[in-house]
């Protein structure tokens, strides 16, 4: 019980975190709309957020290989939050990139550290782990909803009210982090990582994760966009094209964790990443509506490998 208290204690925080990831990309229609951005502008915040997060997660991932840093969970959600709740606050086109990159820095310290804590508390499990990327995917997910409801009815004025997500999740890590000084706990913790490293096979896996980025993170950016043009320029349909794209994933978390206890991790991923090719043909190809039914297959099998790339990025 309290395994299973504390994993979800994680999953509701990691939650709160990765609402800021997902609201960059909810944000993108509401600063095309009152600042008059084109797309390689709404591109280049998008960058802001993911690029220093990109570089700046590795730096984060080799700190706490050398010292644990529990704290990093409850600040760095902090710092997530408070980018994106000073985002909208200015009409510079530089201080918007500046505050939206700082959400980023956020959101890169809080995950390896997350993850160590995560694999601990777990004691292993596949599905445990599973567990905890669903509270990110259902961050994502409630990202659209949650800027749409705050935003679209008083303005990006309104974008500080954005902050409470990040209040609650520094909260909730807490009993964790708590817990994390039982023997057993820090007992598991020195067994998982032993051995040597597999350093070409680490190389093919990171690899696969920078190509599952390039199509998840260019599907959250224009979703939206793409879907308001298929659907004569409903505002709605971009919202709900982008909550499908979450939503998706977070189902497709919770499945790559059960496939995982009866297949081996690798094929889980290899027939995931293939099932997914046919599913971006479908948001393309096919008409009206029934993309959506195809954003959510796409959006599910770029996760099911996630929390296995996980665990085996750490194996």
């Amino acid at each position: 019980m309290a395994k299973n208290r504390s994993i979800i204690m994680l999953s509701a925080g990691h939650a709160c975190v990765d609402i800021y990831q997902g609201s960059v990309a909810a944000l993108v229609p509401f600063f095309v709309a009152e600042h008059a951005y084109g797309y390689a502008a709404v591109s280049g915040i998008v960058l802001a957020a993911t690029l220093l997060s990109s570089v700046a997660q590795p730096v984060f991932g080799l700190l706490t290989d050398r010292w644990a840093m529990p704290w990093l969970l409850p600040a760095s959600t902090i710092l997530a939050g408070l980018g994106i709740a000073l985002s909208g606050l200015s009409g510079s086109y530089a201080l918007t990139l500046a505050f939206v990159a700082v959400s980023g820095v956020g959101v890169a310290a809080y995950h390896p550290e997350s993850a160590r804590v995560a694999r601990l508390v777990s004691r292993g499990s596949h599905s445990a782990m599973g567990w905890f990327a669903l509270g990110g995917n259902l961050g994502f997910a409630a990202a659209p909803l949650m800027v749409t409801a705050v935003v679209a009815s008083g303005g990006l004025r309104l974008s500080p009210l954005l902050m409470v997500p990040a209040l609650a999740g520094s909260v909730l890590c807490m009993p964790v982090l708590r817990s994390l000084r039982k023997p057993a706990l820090v007992g598991f913790g020195n067994a998982v990582g032993a051995g040597a490293d597999d350093k070409a096979s680490f190389v093919k896996l990171s690899l696969a994760v920078v190509f599952r980025s390039i199509a998840f993170v260019g599907s959250s950016t224009f979703i939206s966009l793409y879907a308001q043009q298929r659907m004569g320029g409903n505002v709605a349909a971009g919202t709900a094209a982008l909550f499908v794209l979450y939503l998706g994933g977070a189902v497709g978390s919770v499945l790559g964790g059960r496939l995982a206890d009866h297949w081996e991790r690798v094929t889980v991923a290899r027939w995931s990443y293939l099932l997914t090719i046919a599913a971006i043909a479908g948001i393309v190809f096919m008409p009206g509506p029934v993309m959506y039914l195809f954003v959510a297959l796409a959006s599910a099998g770029l996760y099911i490998p996630f929390s296995l790339q996980v665990t085996l990025g750490q194996d």
